[in-house]
């Protein structure tokens, strides 16, 4: 079997240690690997395939005789060194919305848009979708395929973990004042998060929707059809791992809940779990360490003629970001 130089950019992260996590799961061939960090890092030790590995300054000149940079240090790292990587033959699988909208850089989920990661002989770089939109086209393109969706409405209660190892912290310590009867100030979000739901993810844009939202309209209709309408609220919510989503589709067509279930229990990396009578439906418990998107509270719409209502889970740091990333990988490494 052919090996492969890997990068991993942005290795001290949450994001950045759980694609080395998932590389040595699913046993991906590496000859080499290359942590690379901040000056801050460096030096740091992160083990792989049972060796210790210094963590190095992330500079030009690091990916030269590599294949695969695996990048998560952020937008405006990823928008100095994605295109560096690129030049010195290595290319980039970016987990940052820097390149996303980029027309001629593929936006990729392996289970609905693999065949675009050929196009990564543009430019030489491939981008990672947010997380909240991965875990929701997943579900819904296998719909998409049988029943064109015309209209999404989507409300998501995100984790913590979505905003960094800062953000984990923060839930932590507020969690243990409250209990400790003690008042601090907020510790990451503009509003304490513990015992919370903050409203407010990303920057507020022109139109009042936020970054975030925006960001799930514009990669689901570049992902799965561009005449898709969505209309998206995000909400951080004072979970630690697992993204939930309540969904709302419009379809060209009438569908049930039994056809549903069986297109869905079809499709891959998707695991219903759907009983009211059992009270067995998604939550991020579930989904905490797991690569599959849960859904579940199936039902149709009391708005929509055509449509379904529904409930879905994933755990945003594996498959919203570092298993999406790997899959990607696997794929491409073929194509090399």
């Amino acid at each position: 079997m052919k090996e492969y130089n890997i990068v991993i950019a942005g290795a001290t992260g949450l994001v950045g240690r759980t694609f080395i996590r998932v590389l040595e799961e699913k046993k991906f061939p590496v000859k080499r690997i290359r942590f690379l960090a901040s000056s801050r890092s460096a030096g740091q030790k992160i083990r792989f395939g049972g060796e210790d590995i210094t963590v190095e300054e992330l500079k030009k000149g690091m990916f030269k005789g590599f294949d695969i940079a695996l990048f998560s240090a952020g937008g405006t790292v990823s928008r100095e060194f994605a295109p560096v990587s690129a030049s010195e033959g290595c290319i980039v699988i970016d987990n940052s919305s820097a390149w996303r909208m980029e027309p001629d850089i593929p936006l990729v989920v392996p289970q609905v848009n693999a065949h675009r990661i050929k196009d990564y002989k543009n430019r030489g770089i491939i981008a990672n979708p947010n997380c909240s939109t991965i875990q929701m086209v997943v579900a819904l393109n296998p719909i998409h395929k049988v029943n064109p969706i015309k209209r999404i409405v989507v409300s998501t209660y995100q984790a913590v973990s979505g905003a960094g190892q800062k953000a984990v912290d923060a839930l932590n310590r507020e969690t243990n004042a409250y209990y400790k009867n003690e008042k601090i100030p907020p510790q990451h979000f503009p509003y304490h998060i513990a015992f919370n739901c903050i409203p407010h993810i990303d920057v507020f844009q022109e139109n009042n929707y936020t970054k975030e939202e925006m960001k799930m309209v514009f990669e689901t209709q570049k992902i799965m059809e561009s005449g898709i309408k969505v209309a998206p609220t995000t909400v951080r919510v004072p979970v630690m791992h697992g993204h939930s989503e309540s969904v709302l589709i419009e379809t060209e067509r009438p569908i049930d809940r039994e056809e549903a279930i069986k297109i869905l229990s079809k499709a891959q990396m998707v695991v219903v779990v759907d009983d009211p009578k059992e009270k067995k439906y998604p939550m991020p418990i579930l989904a905490a360490g797991r690569d599959e998107v849960f859904v579940g509270r199936i039902r149709e719409p009391l708005i929509f003629e055509n449509g379904l209502s529904m409930f879905i889970v994933a755990d945003n740091i594996r498959r919203g970001a570092a298993t999406n990333a790997v899959e990607i990988a696997e794929i491409l490494k073929d194509m090399l």
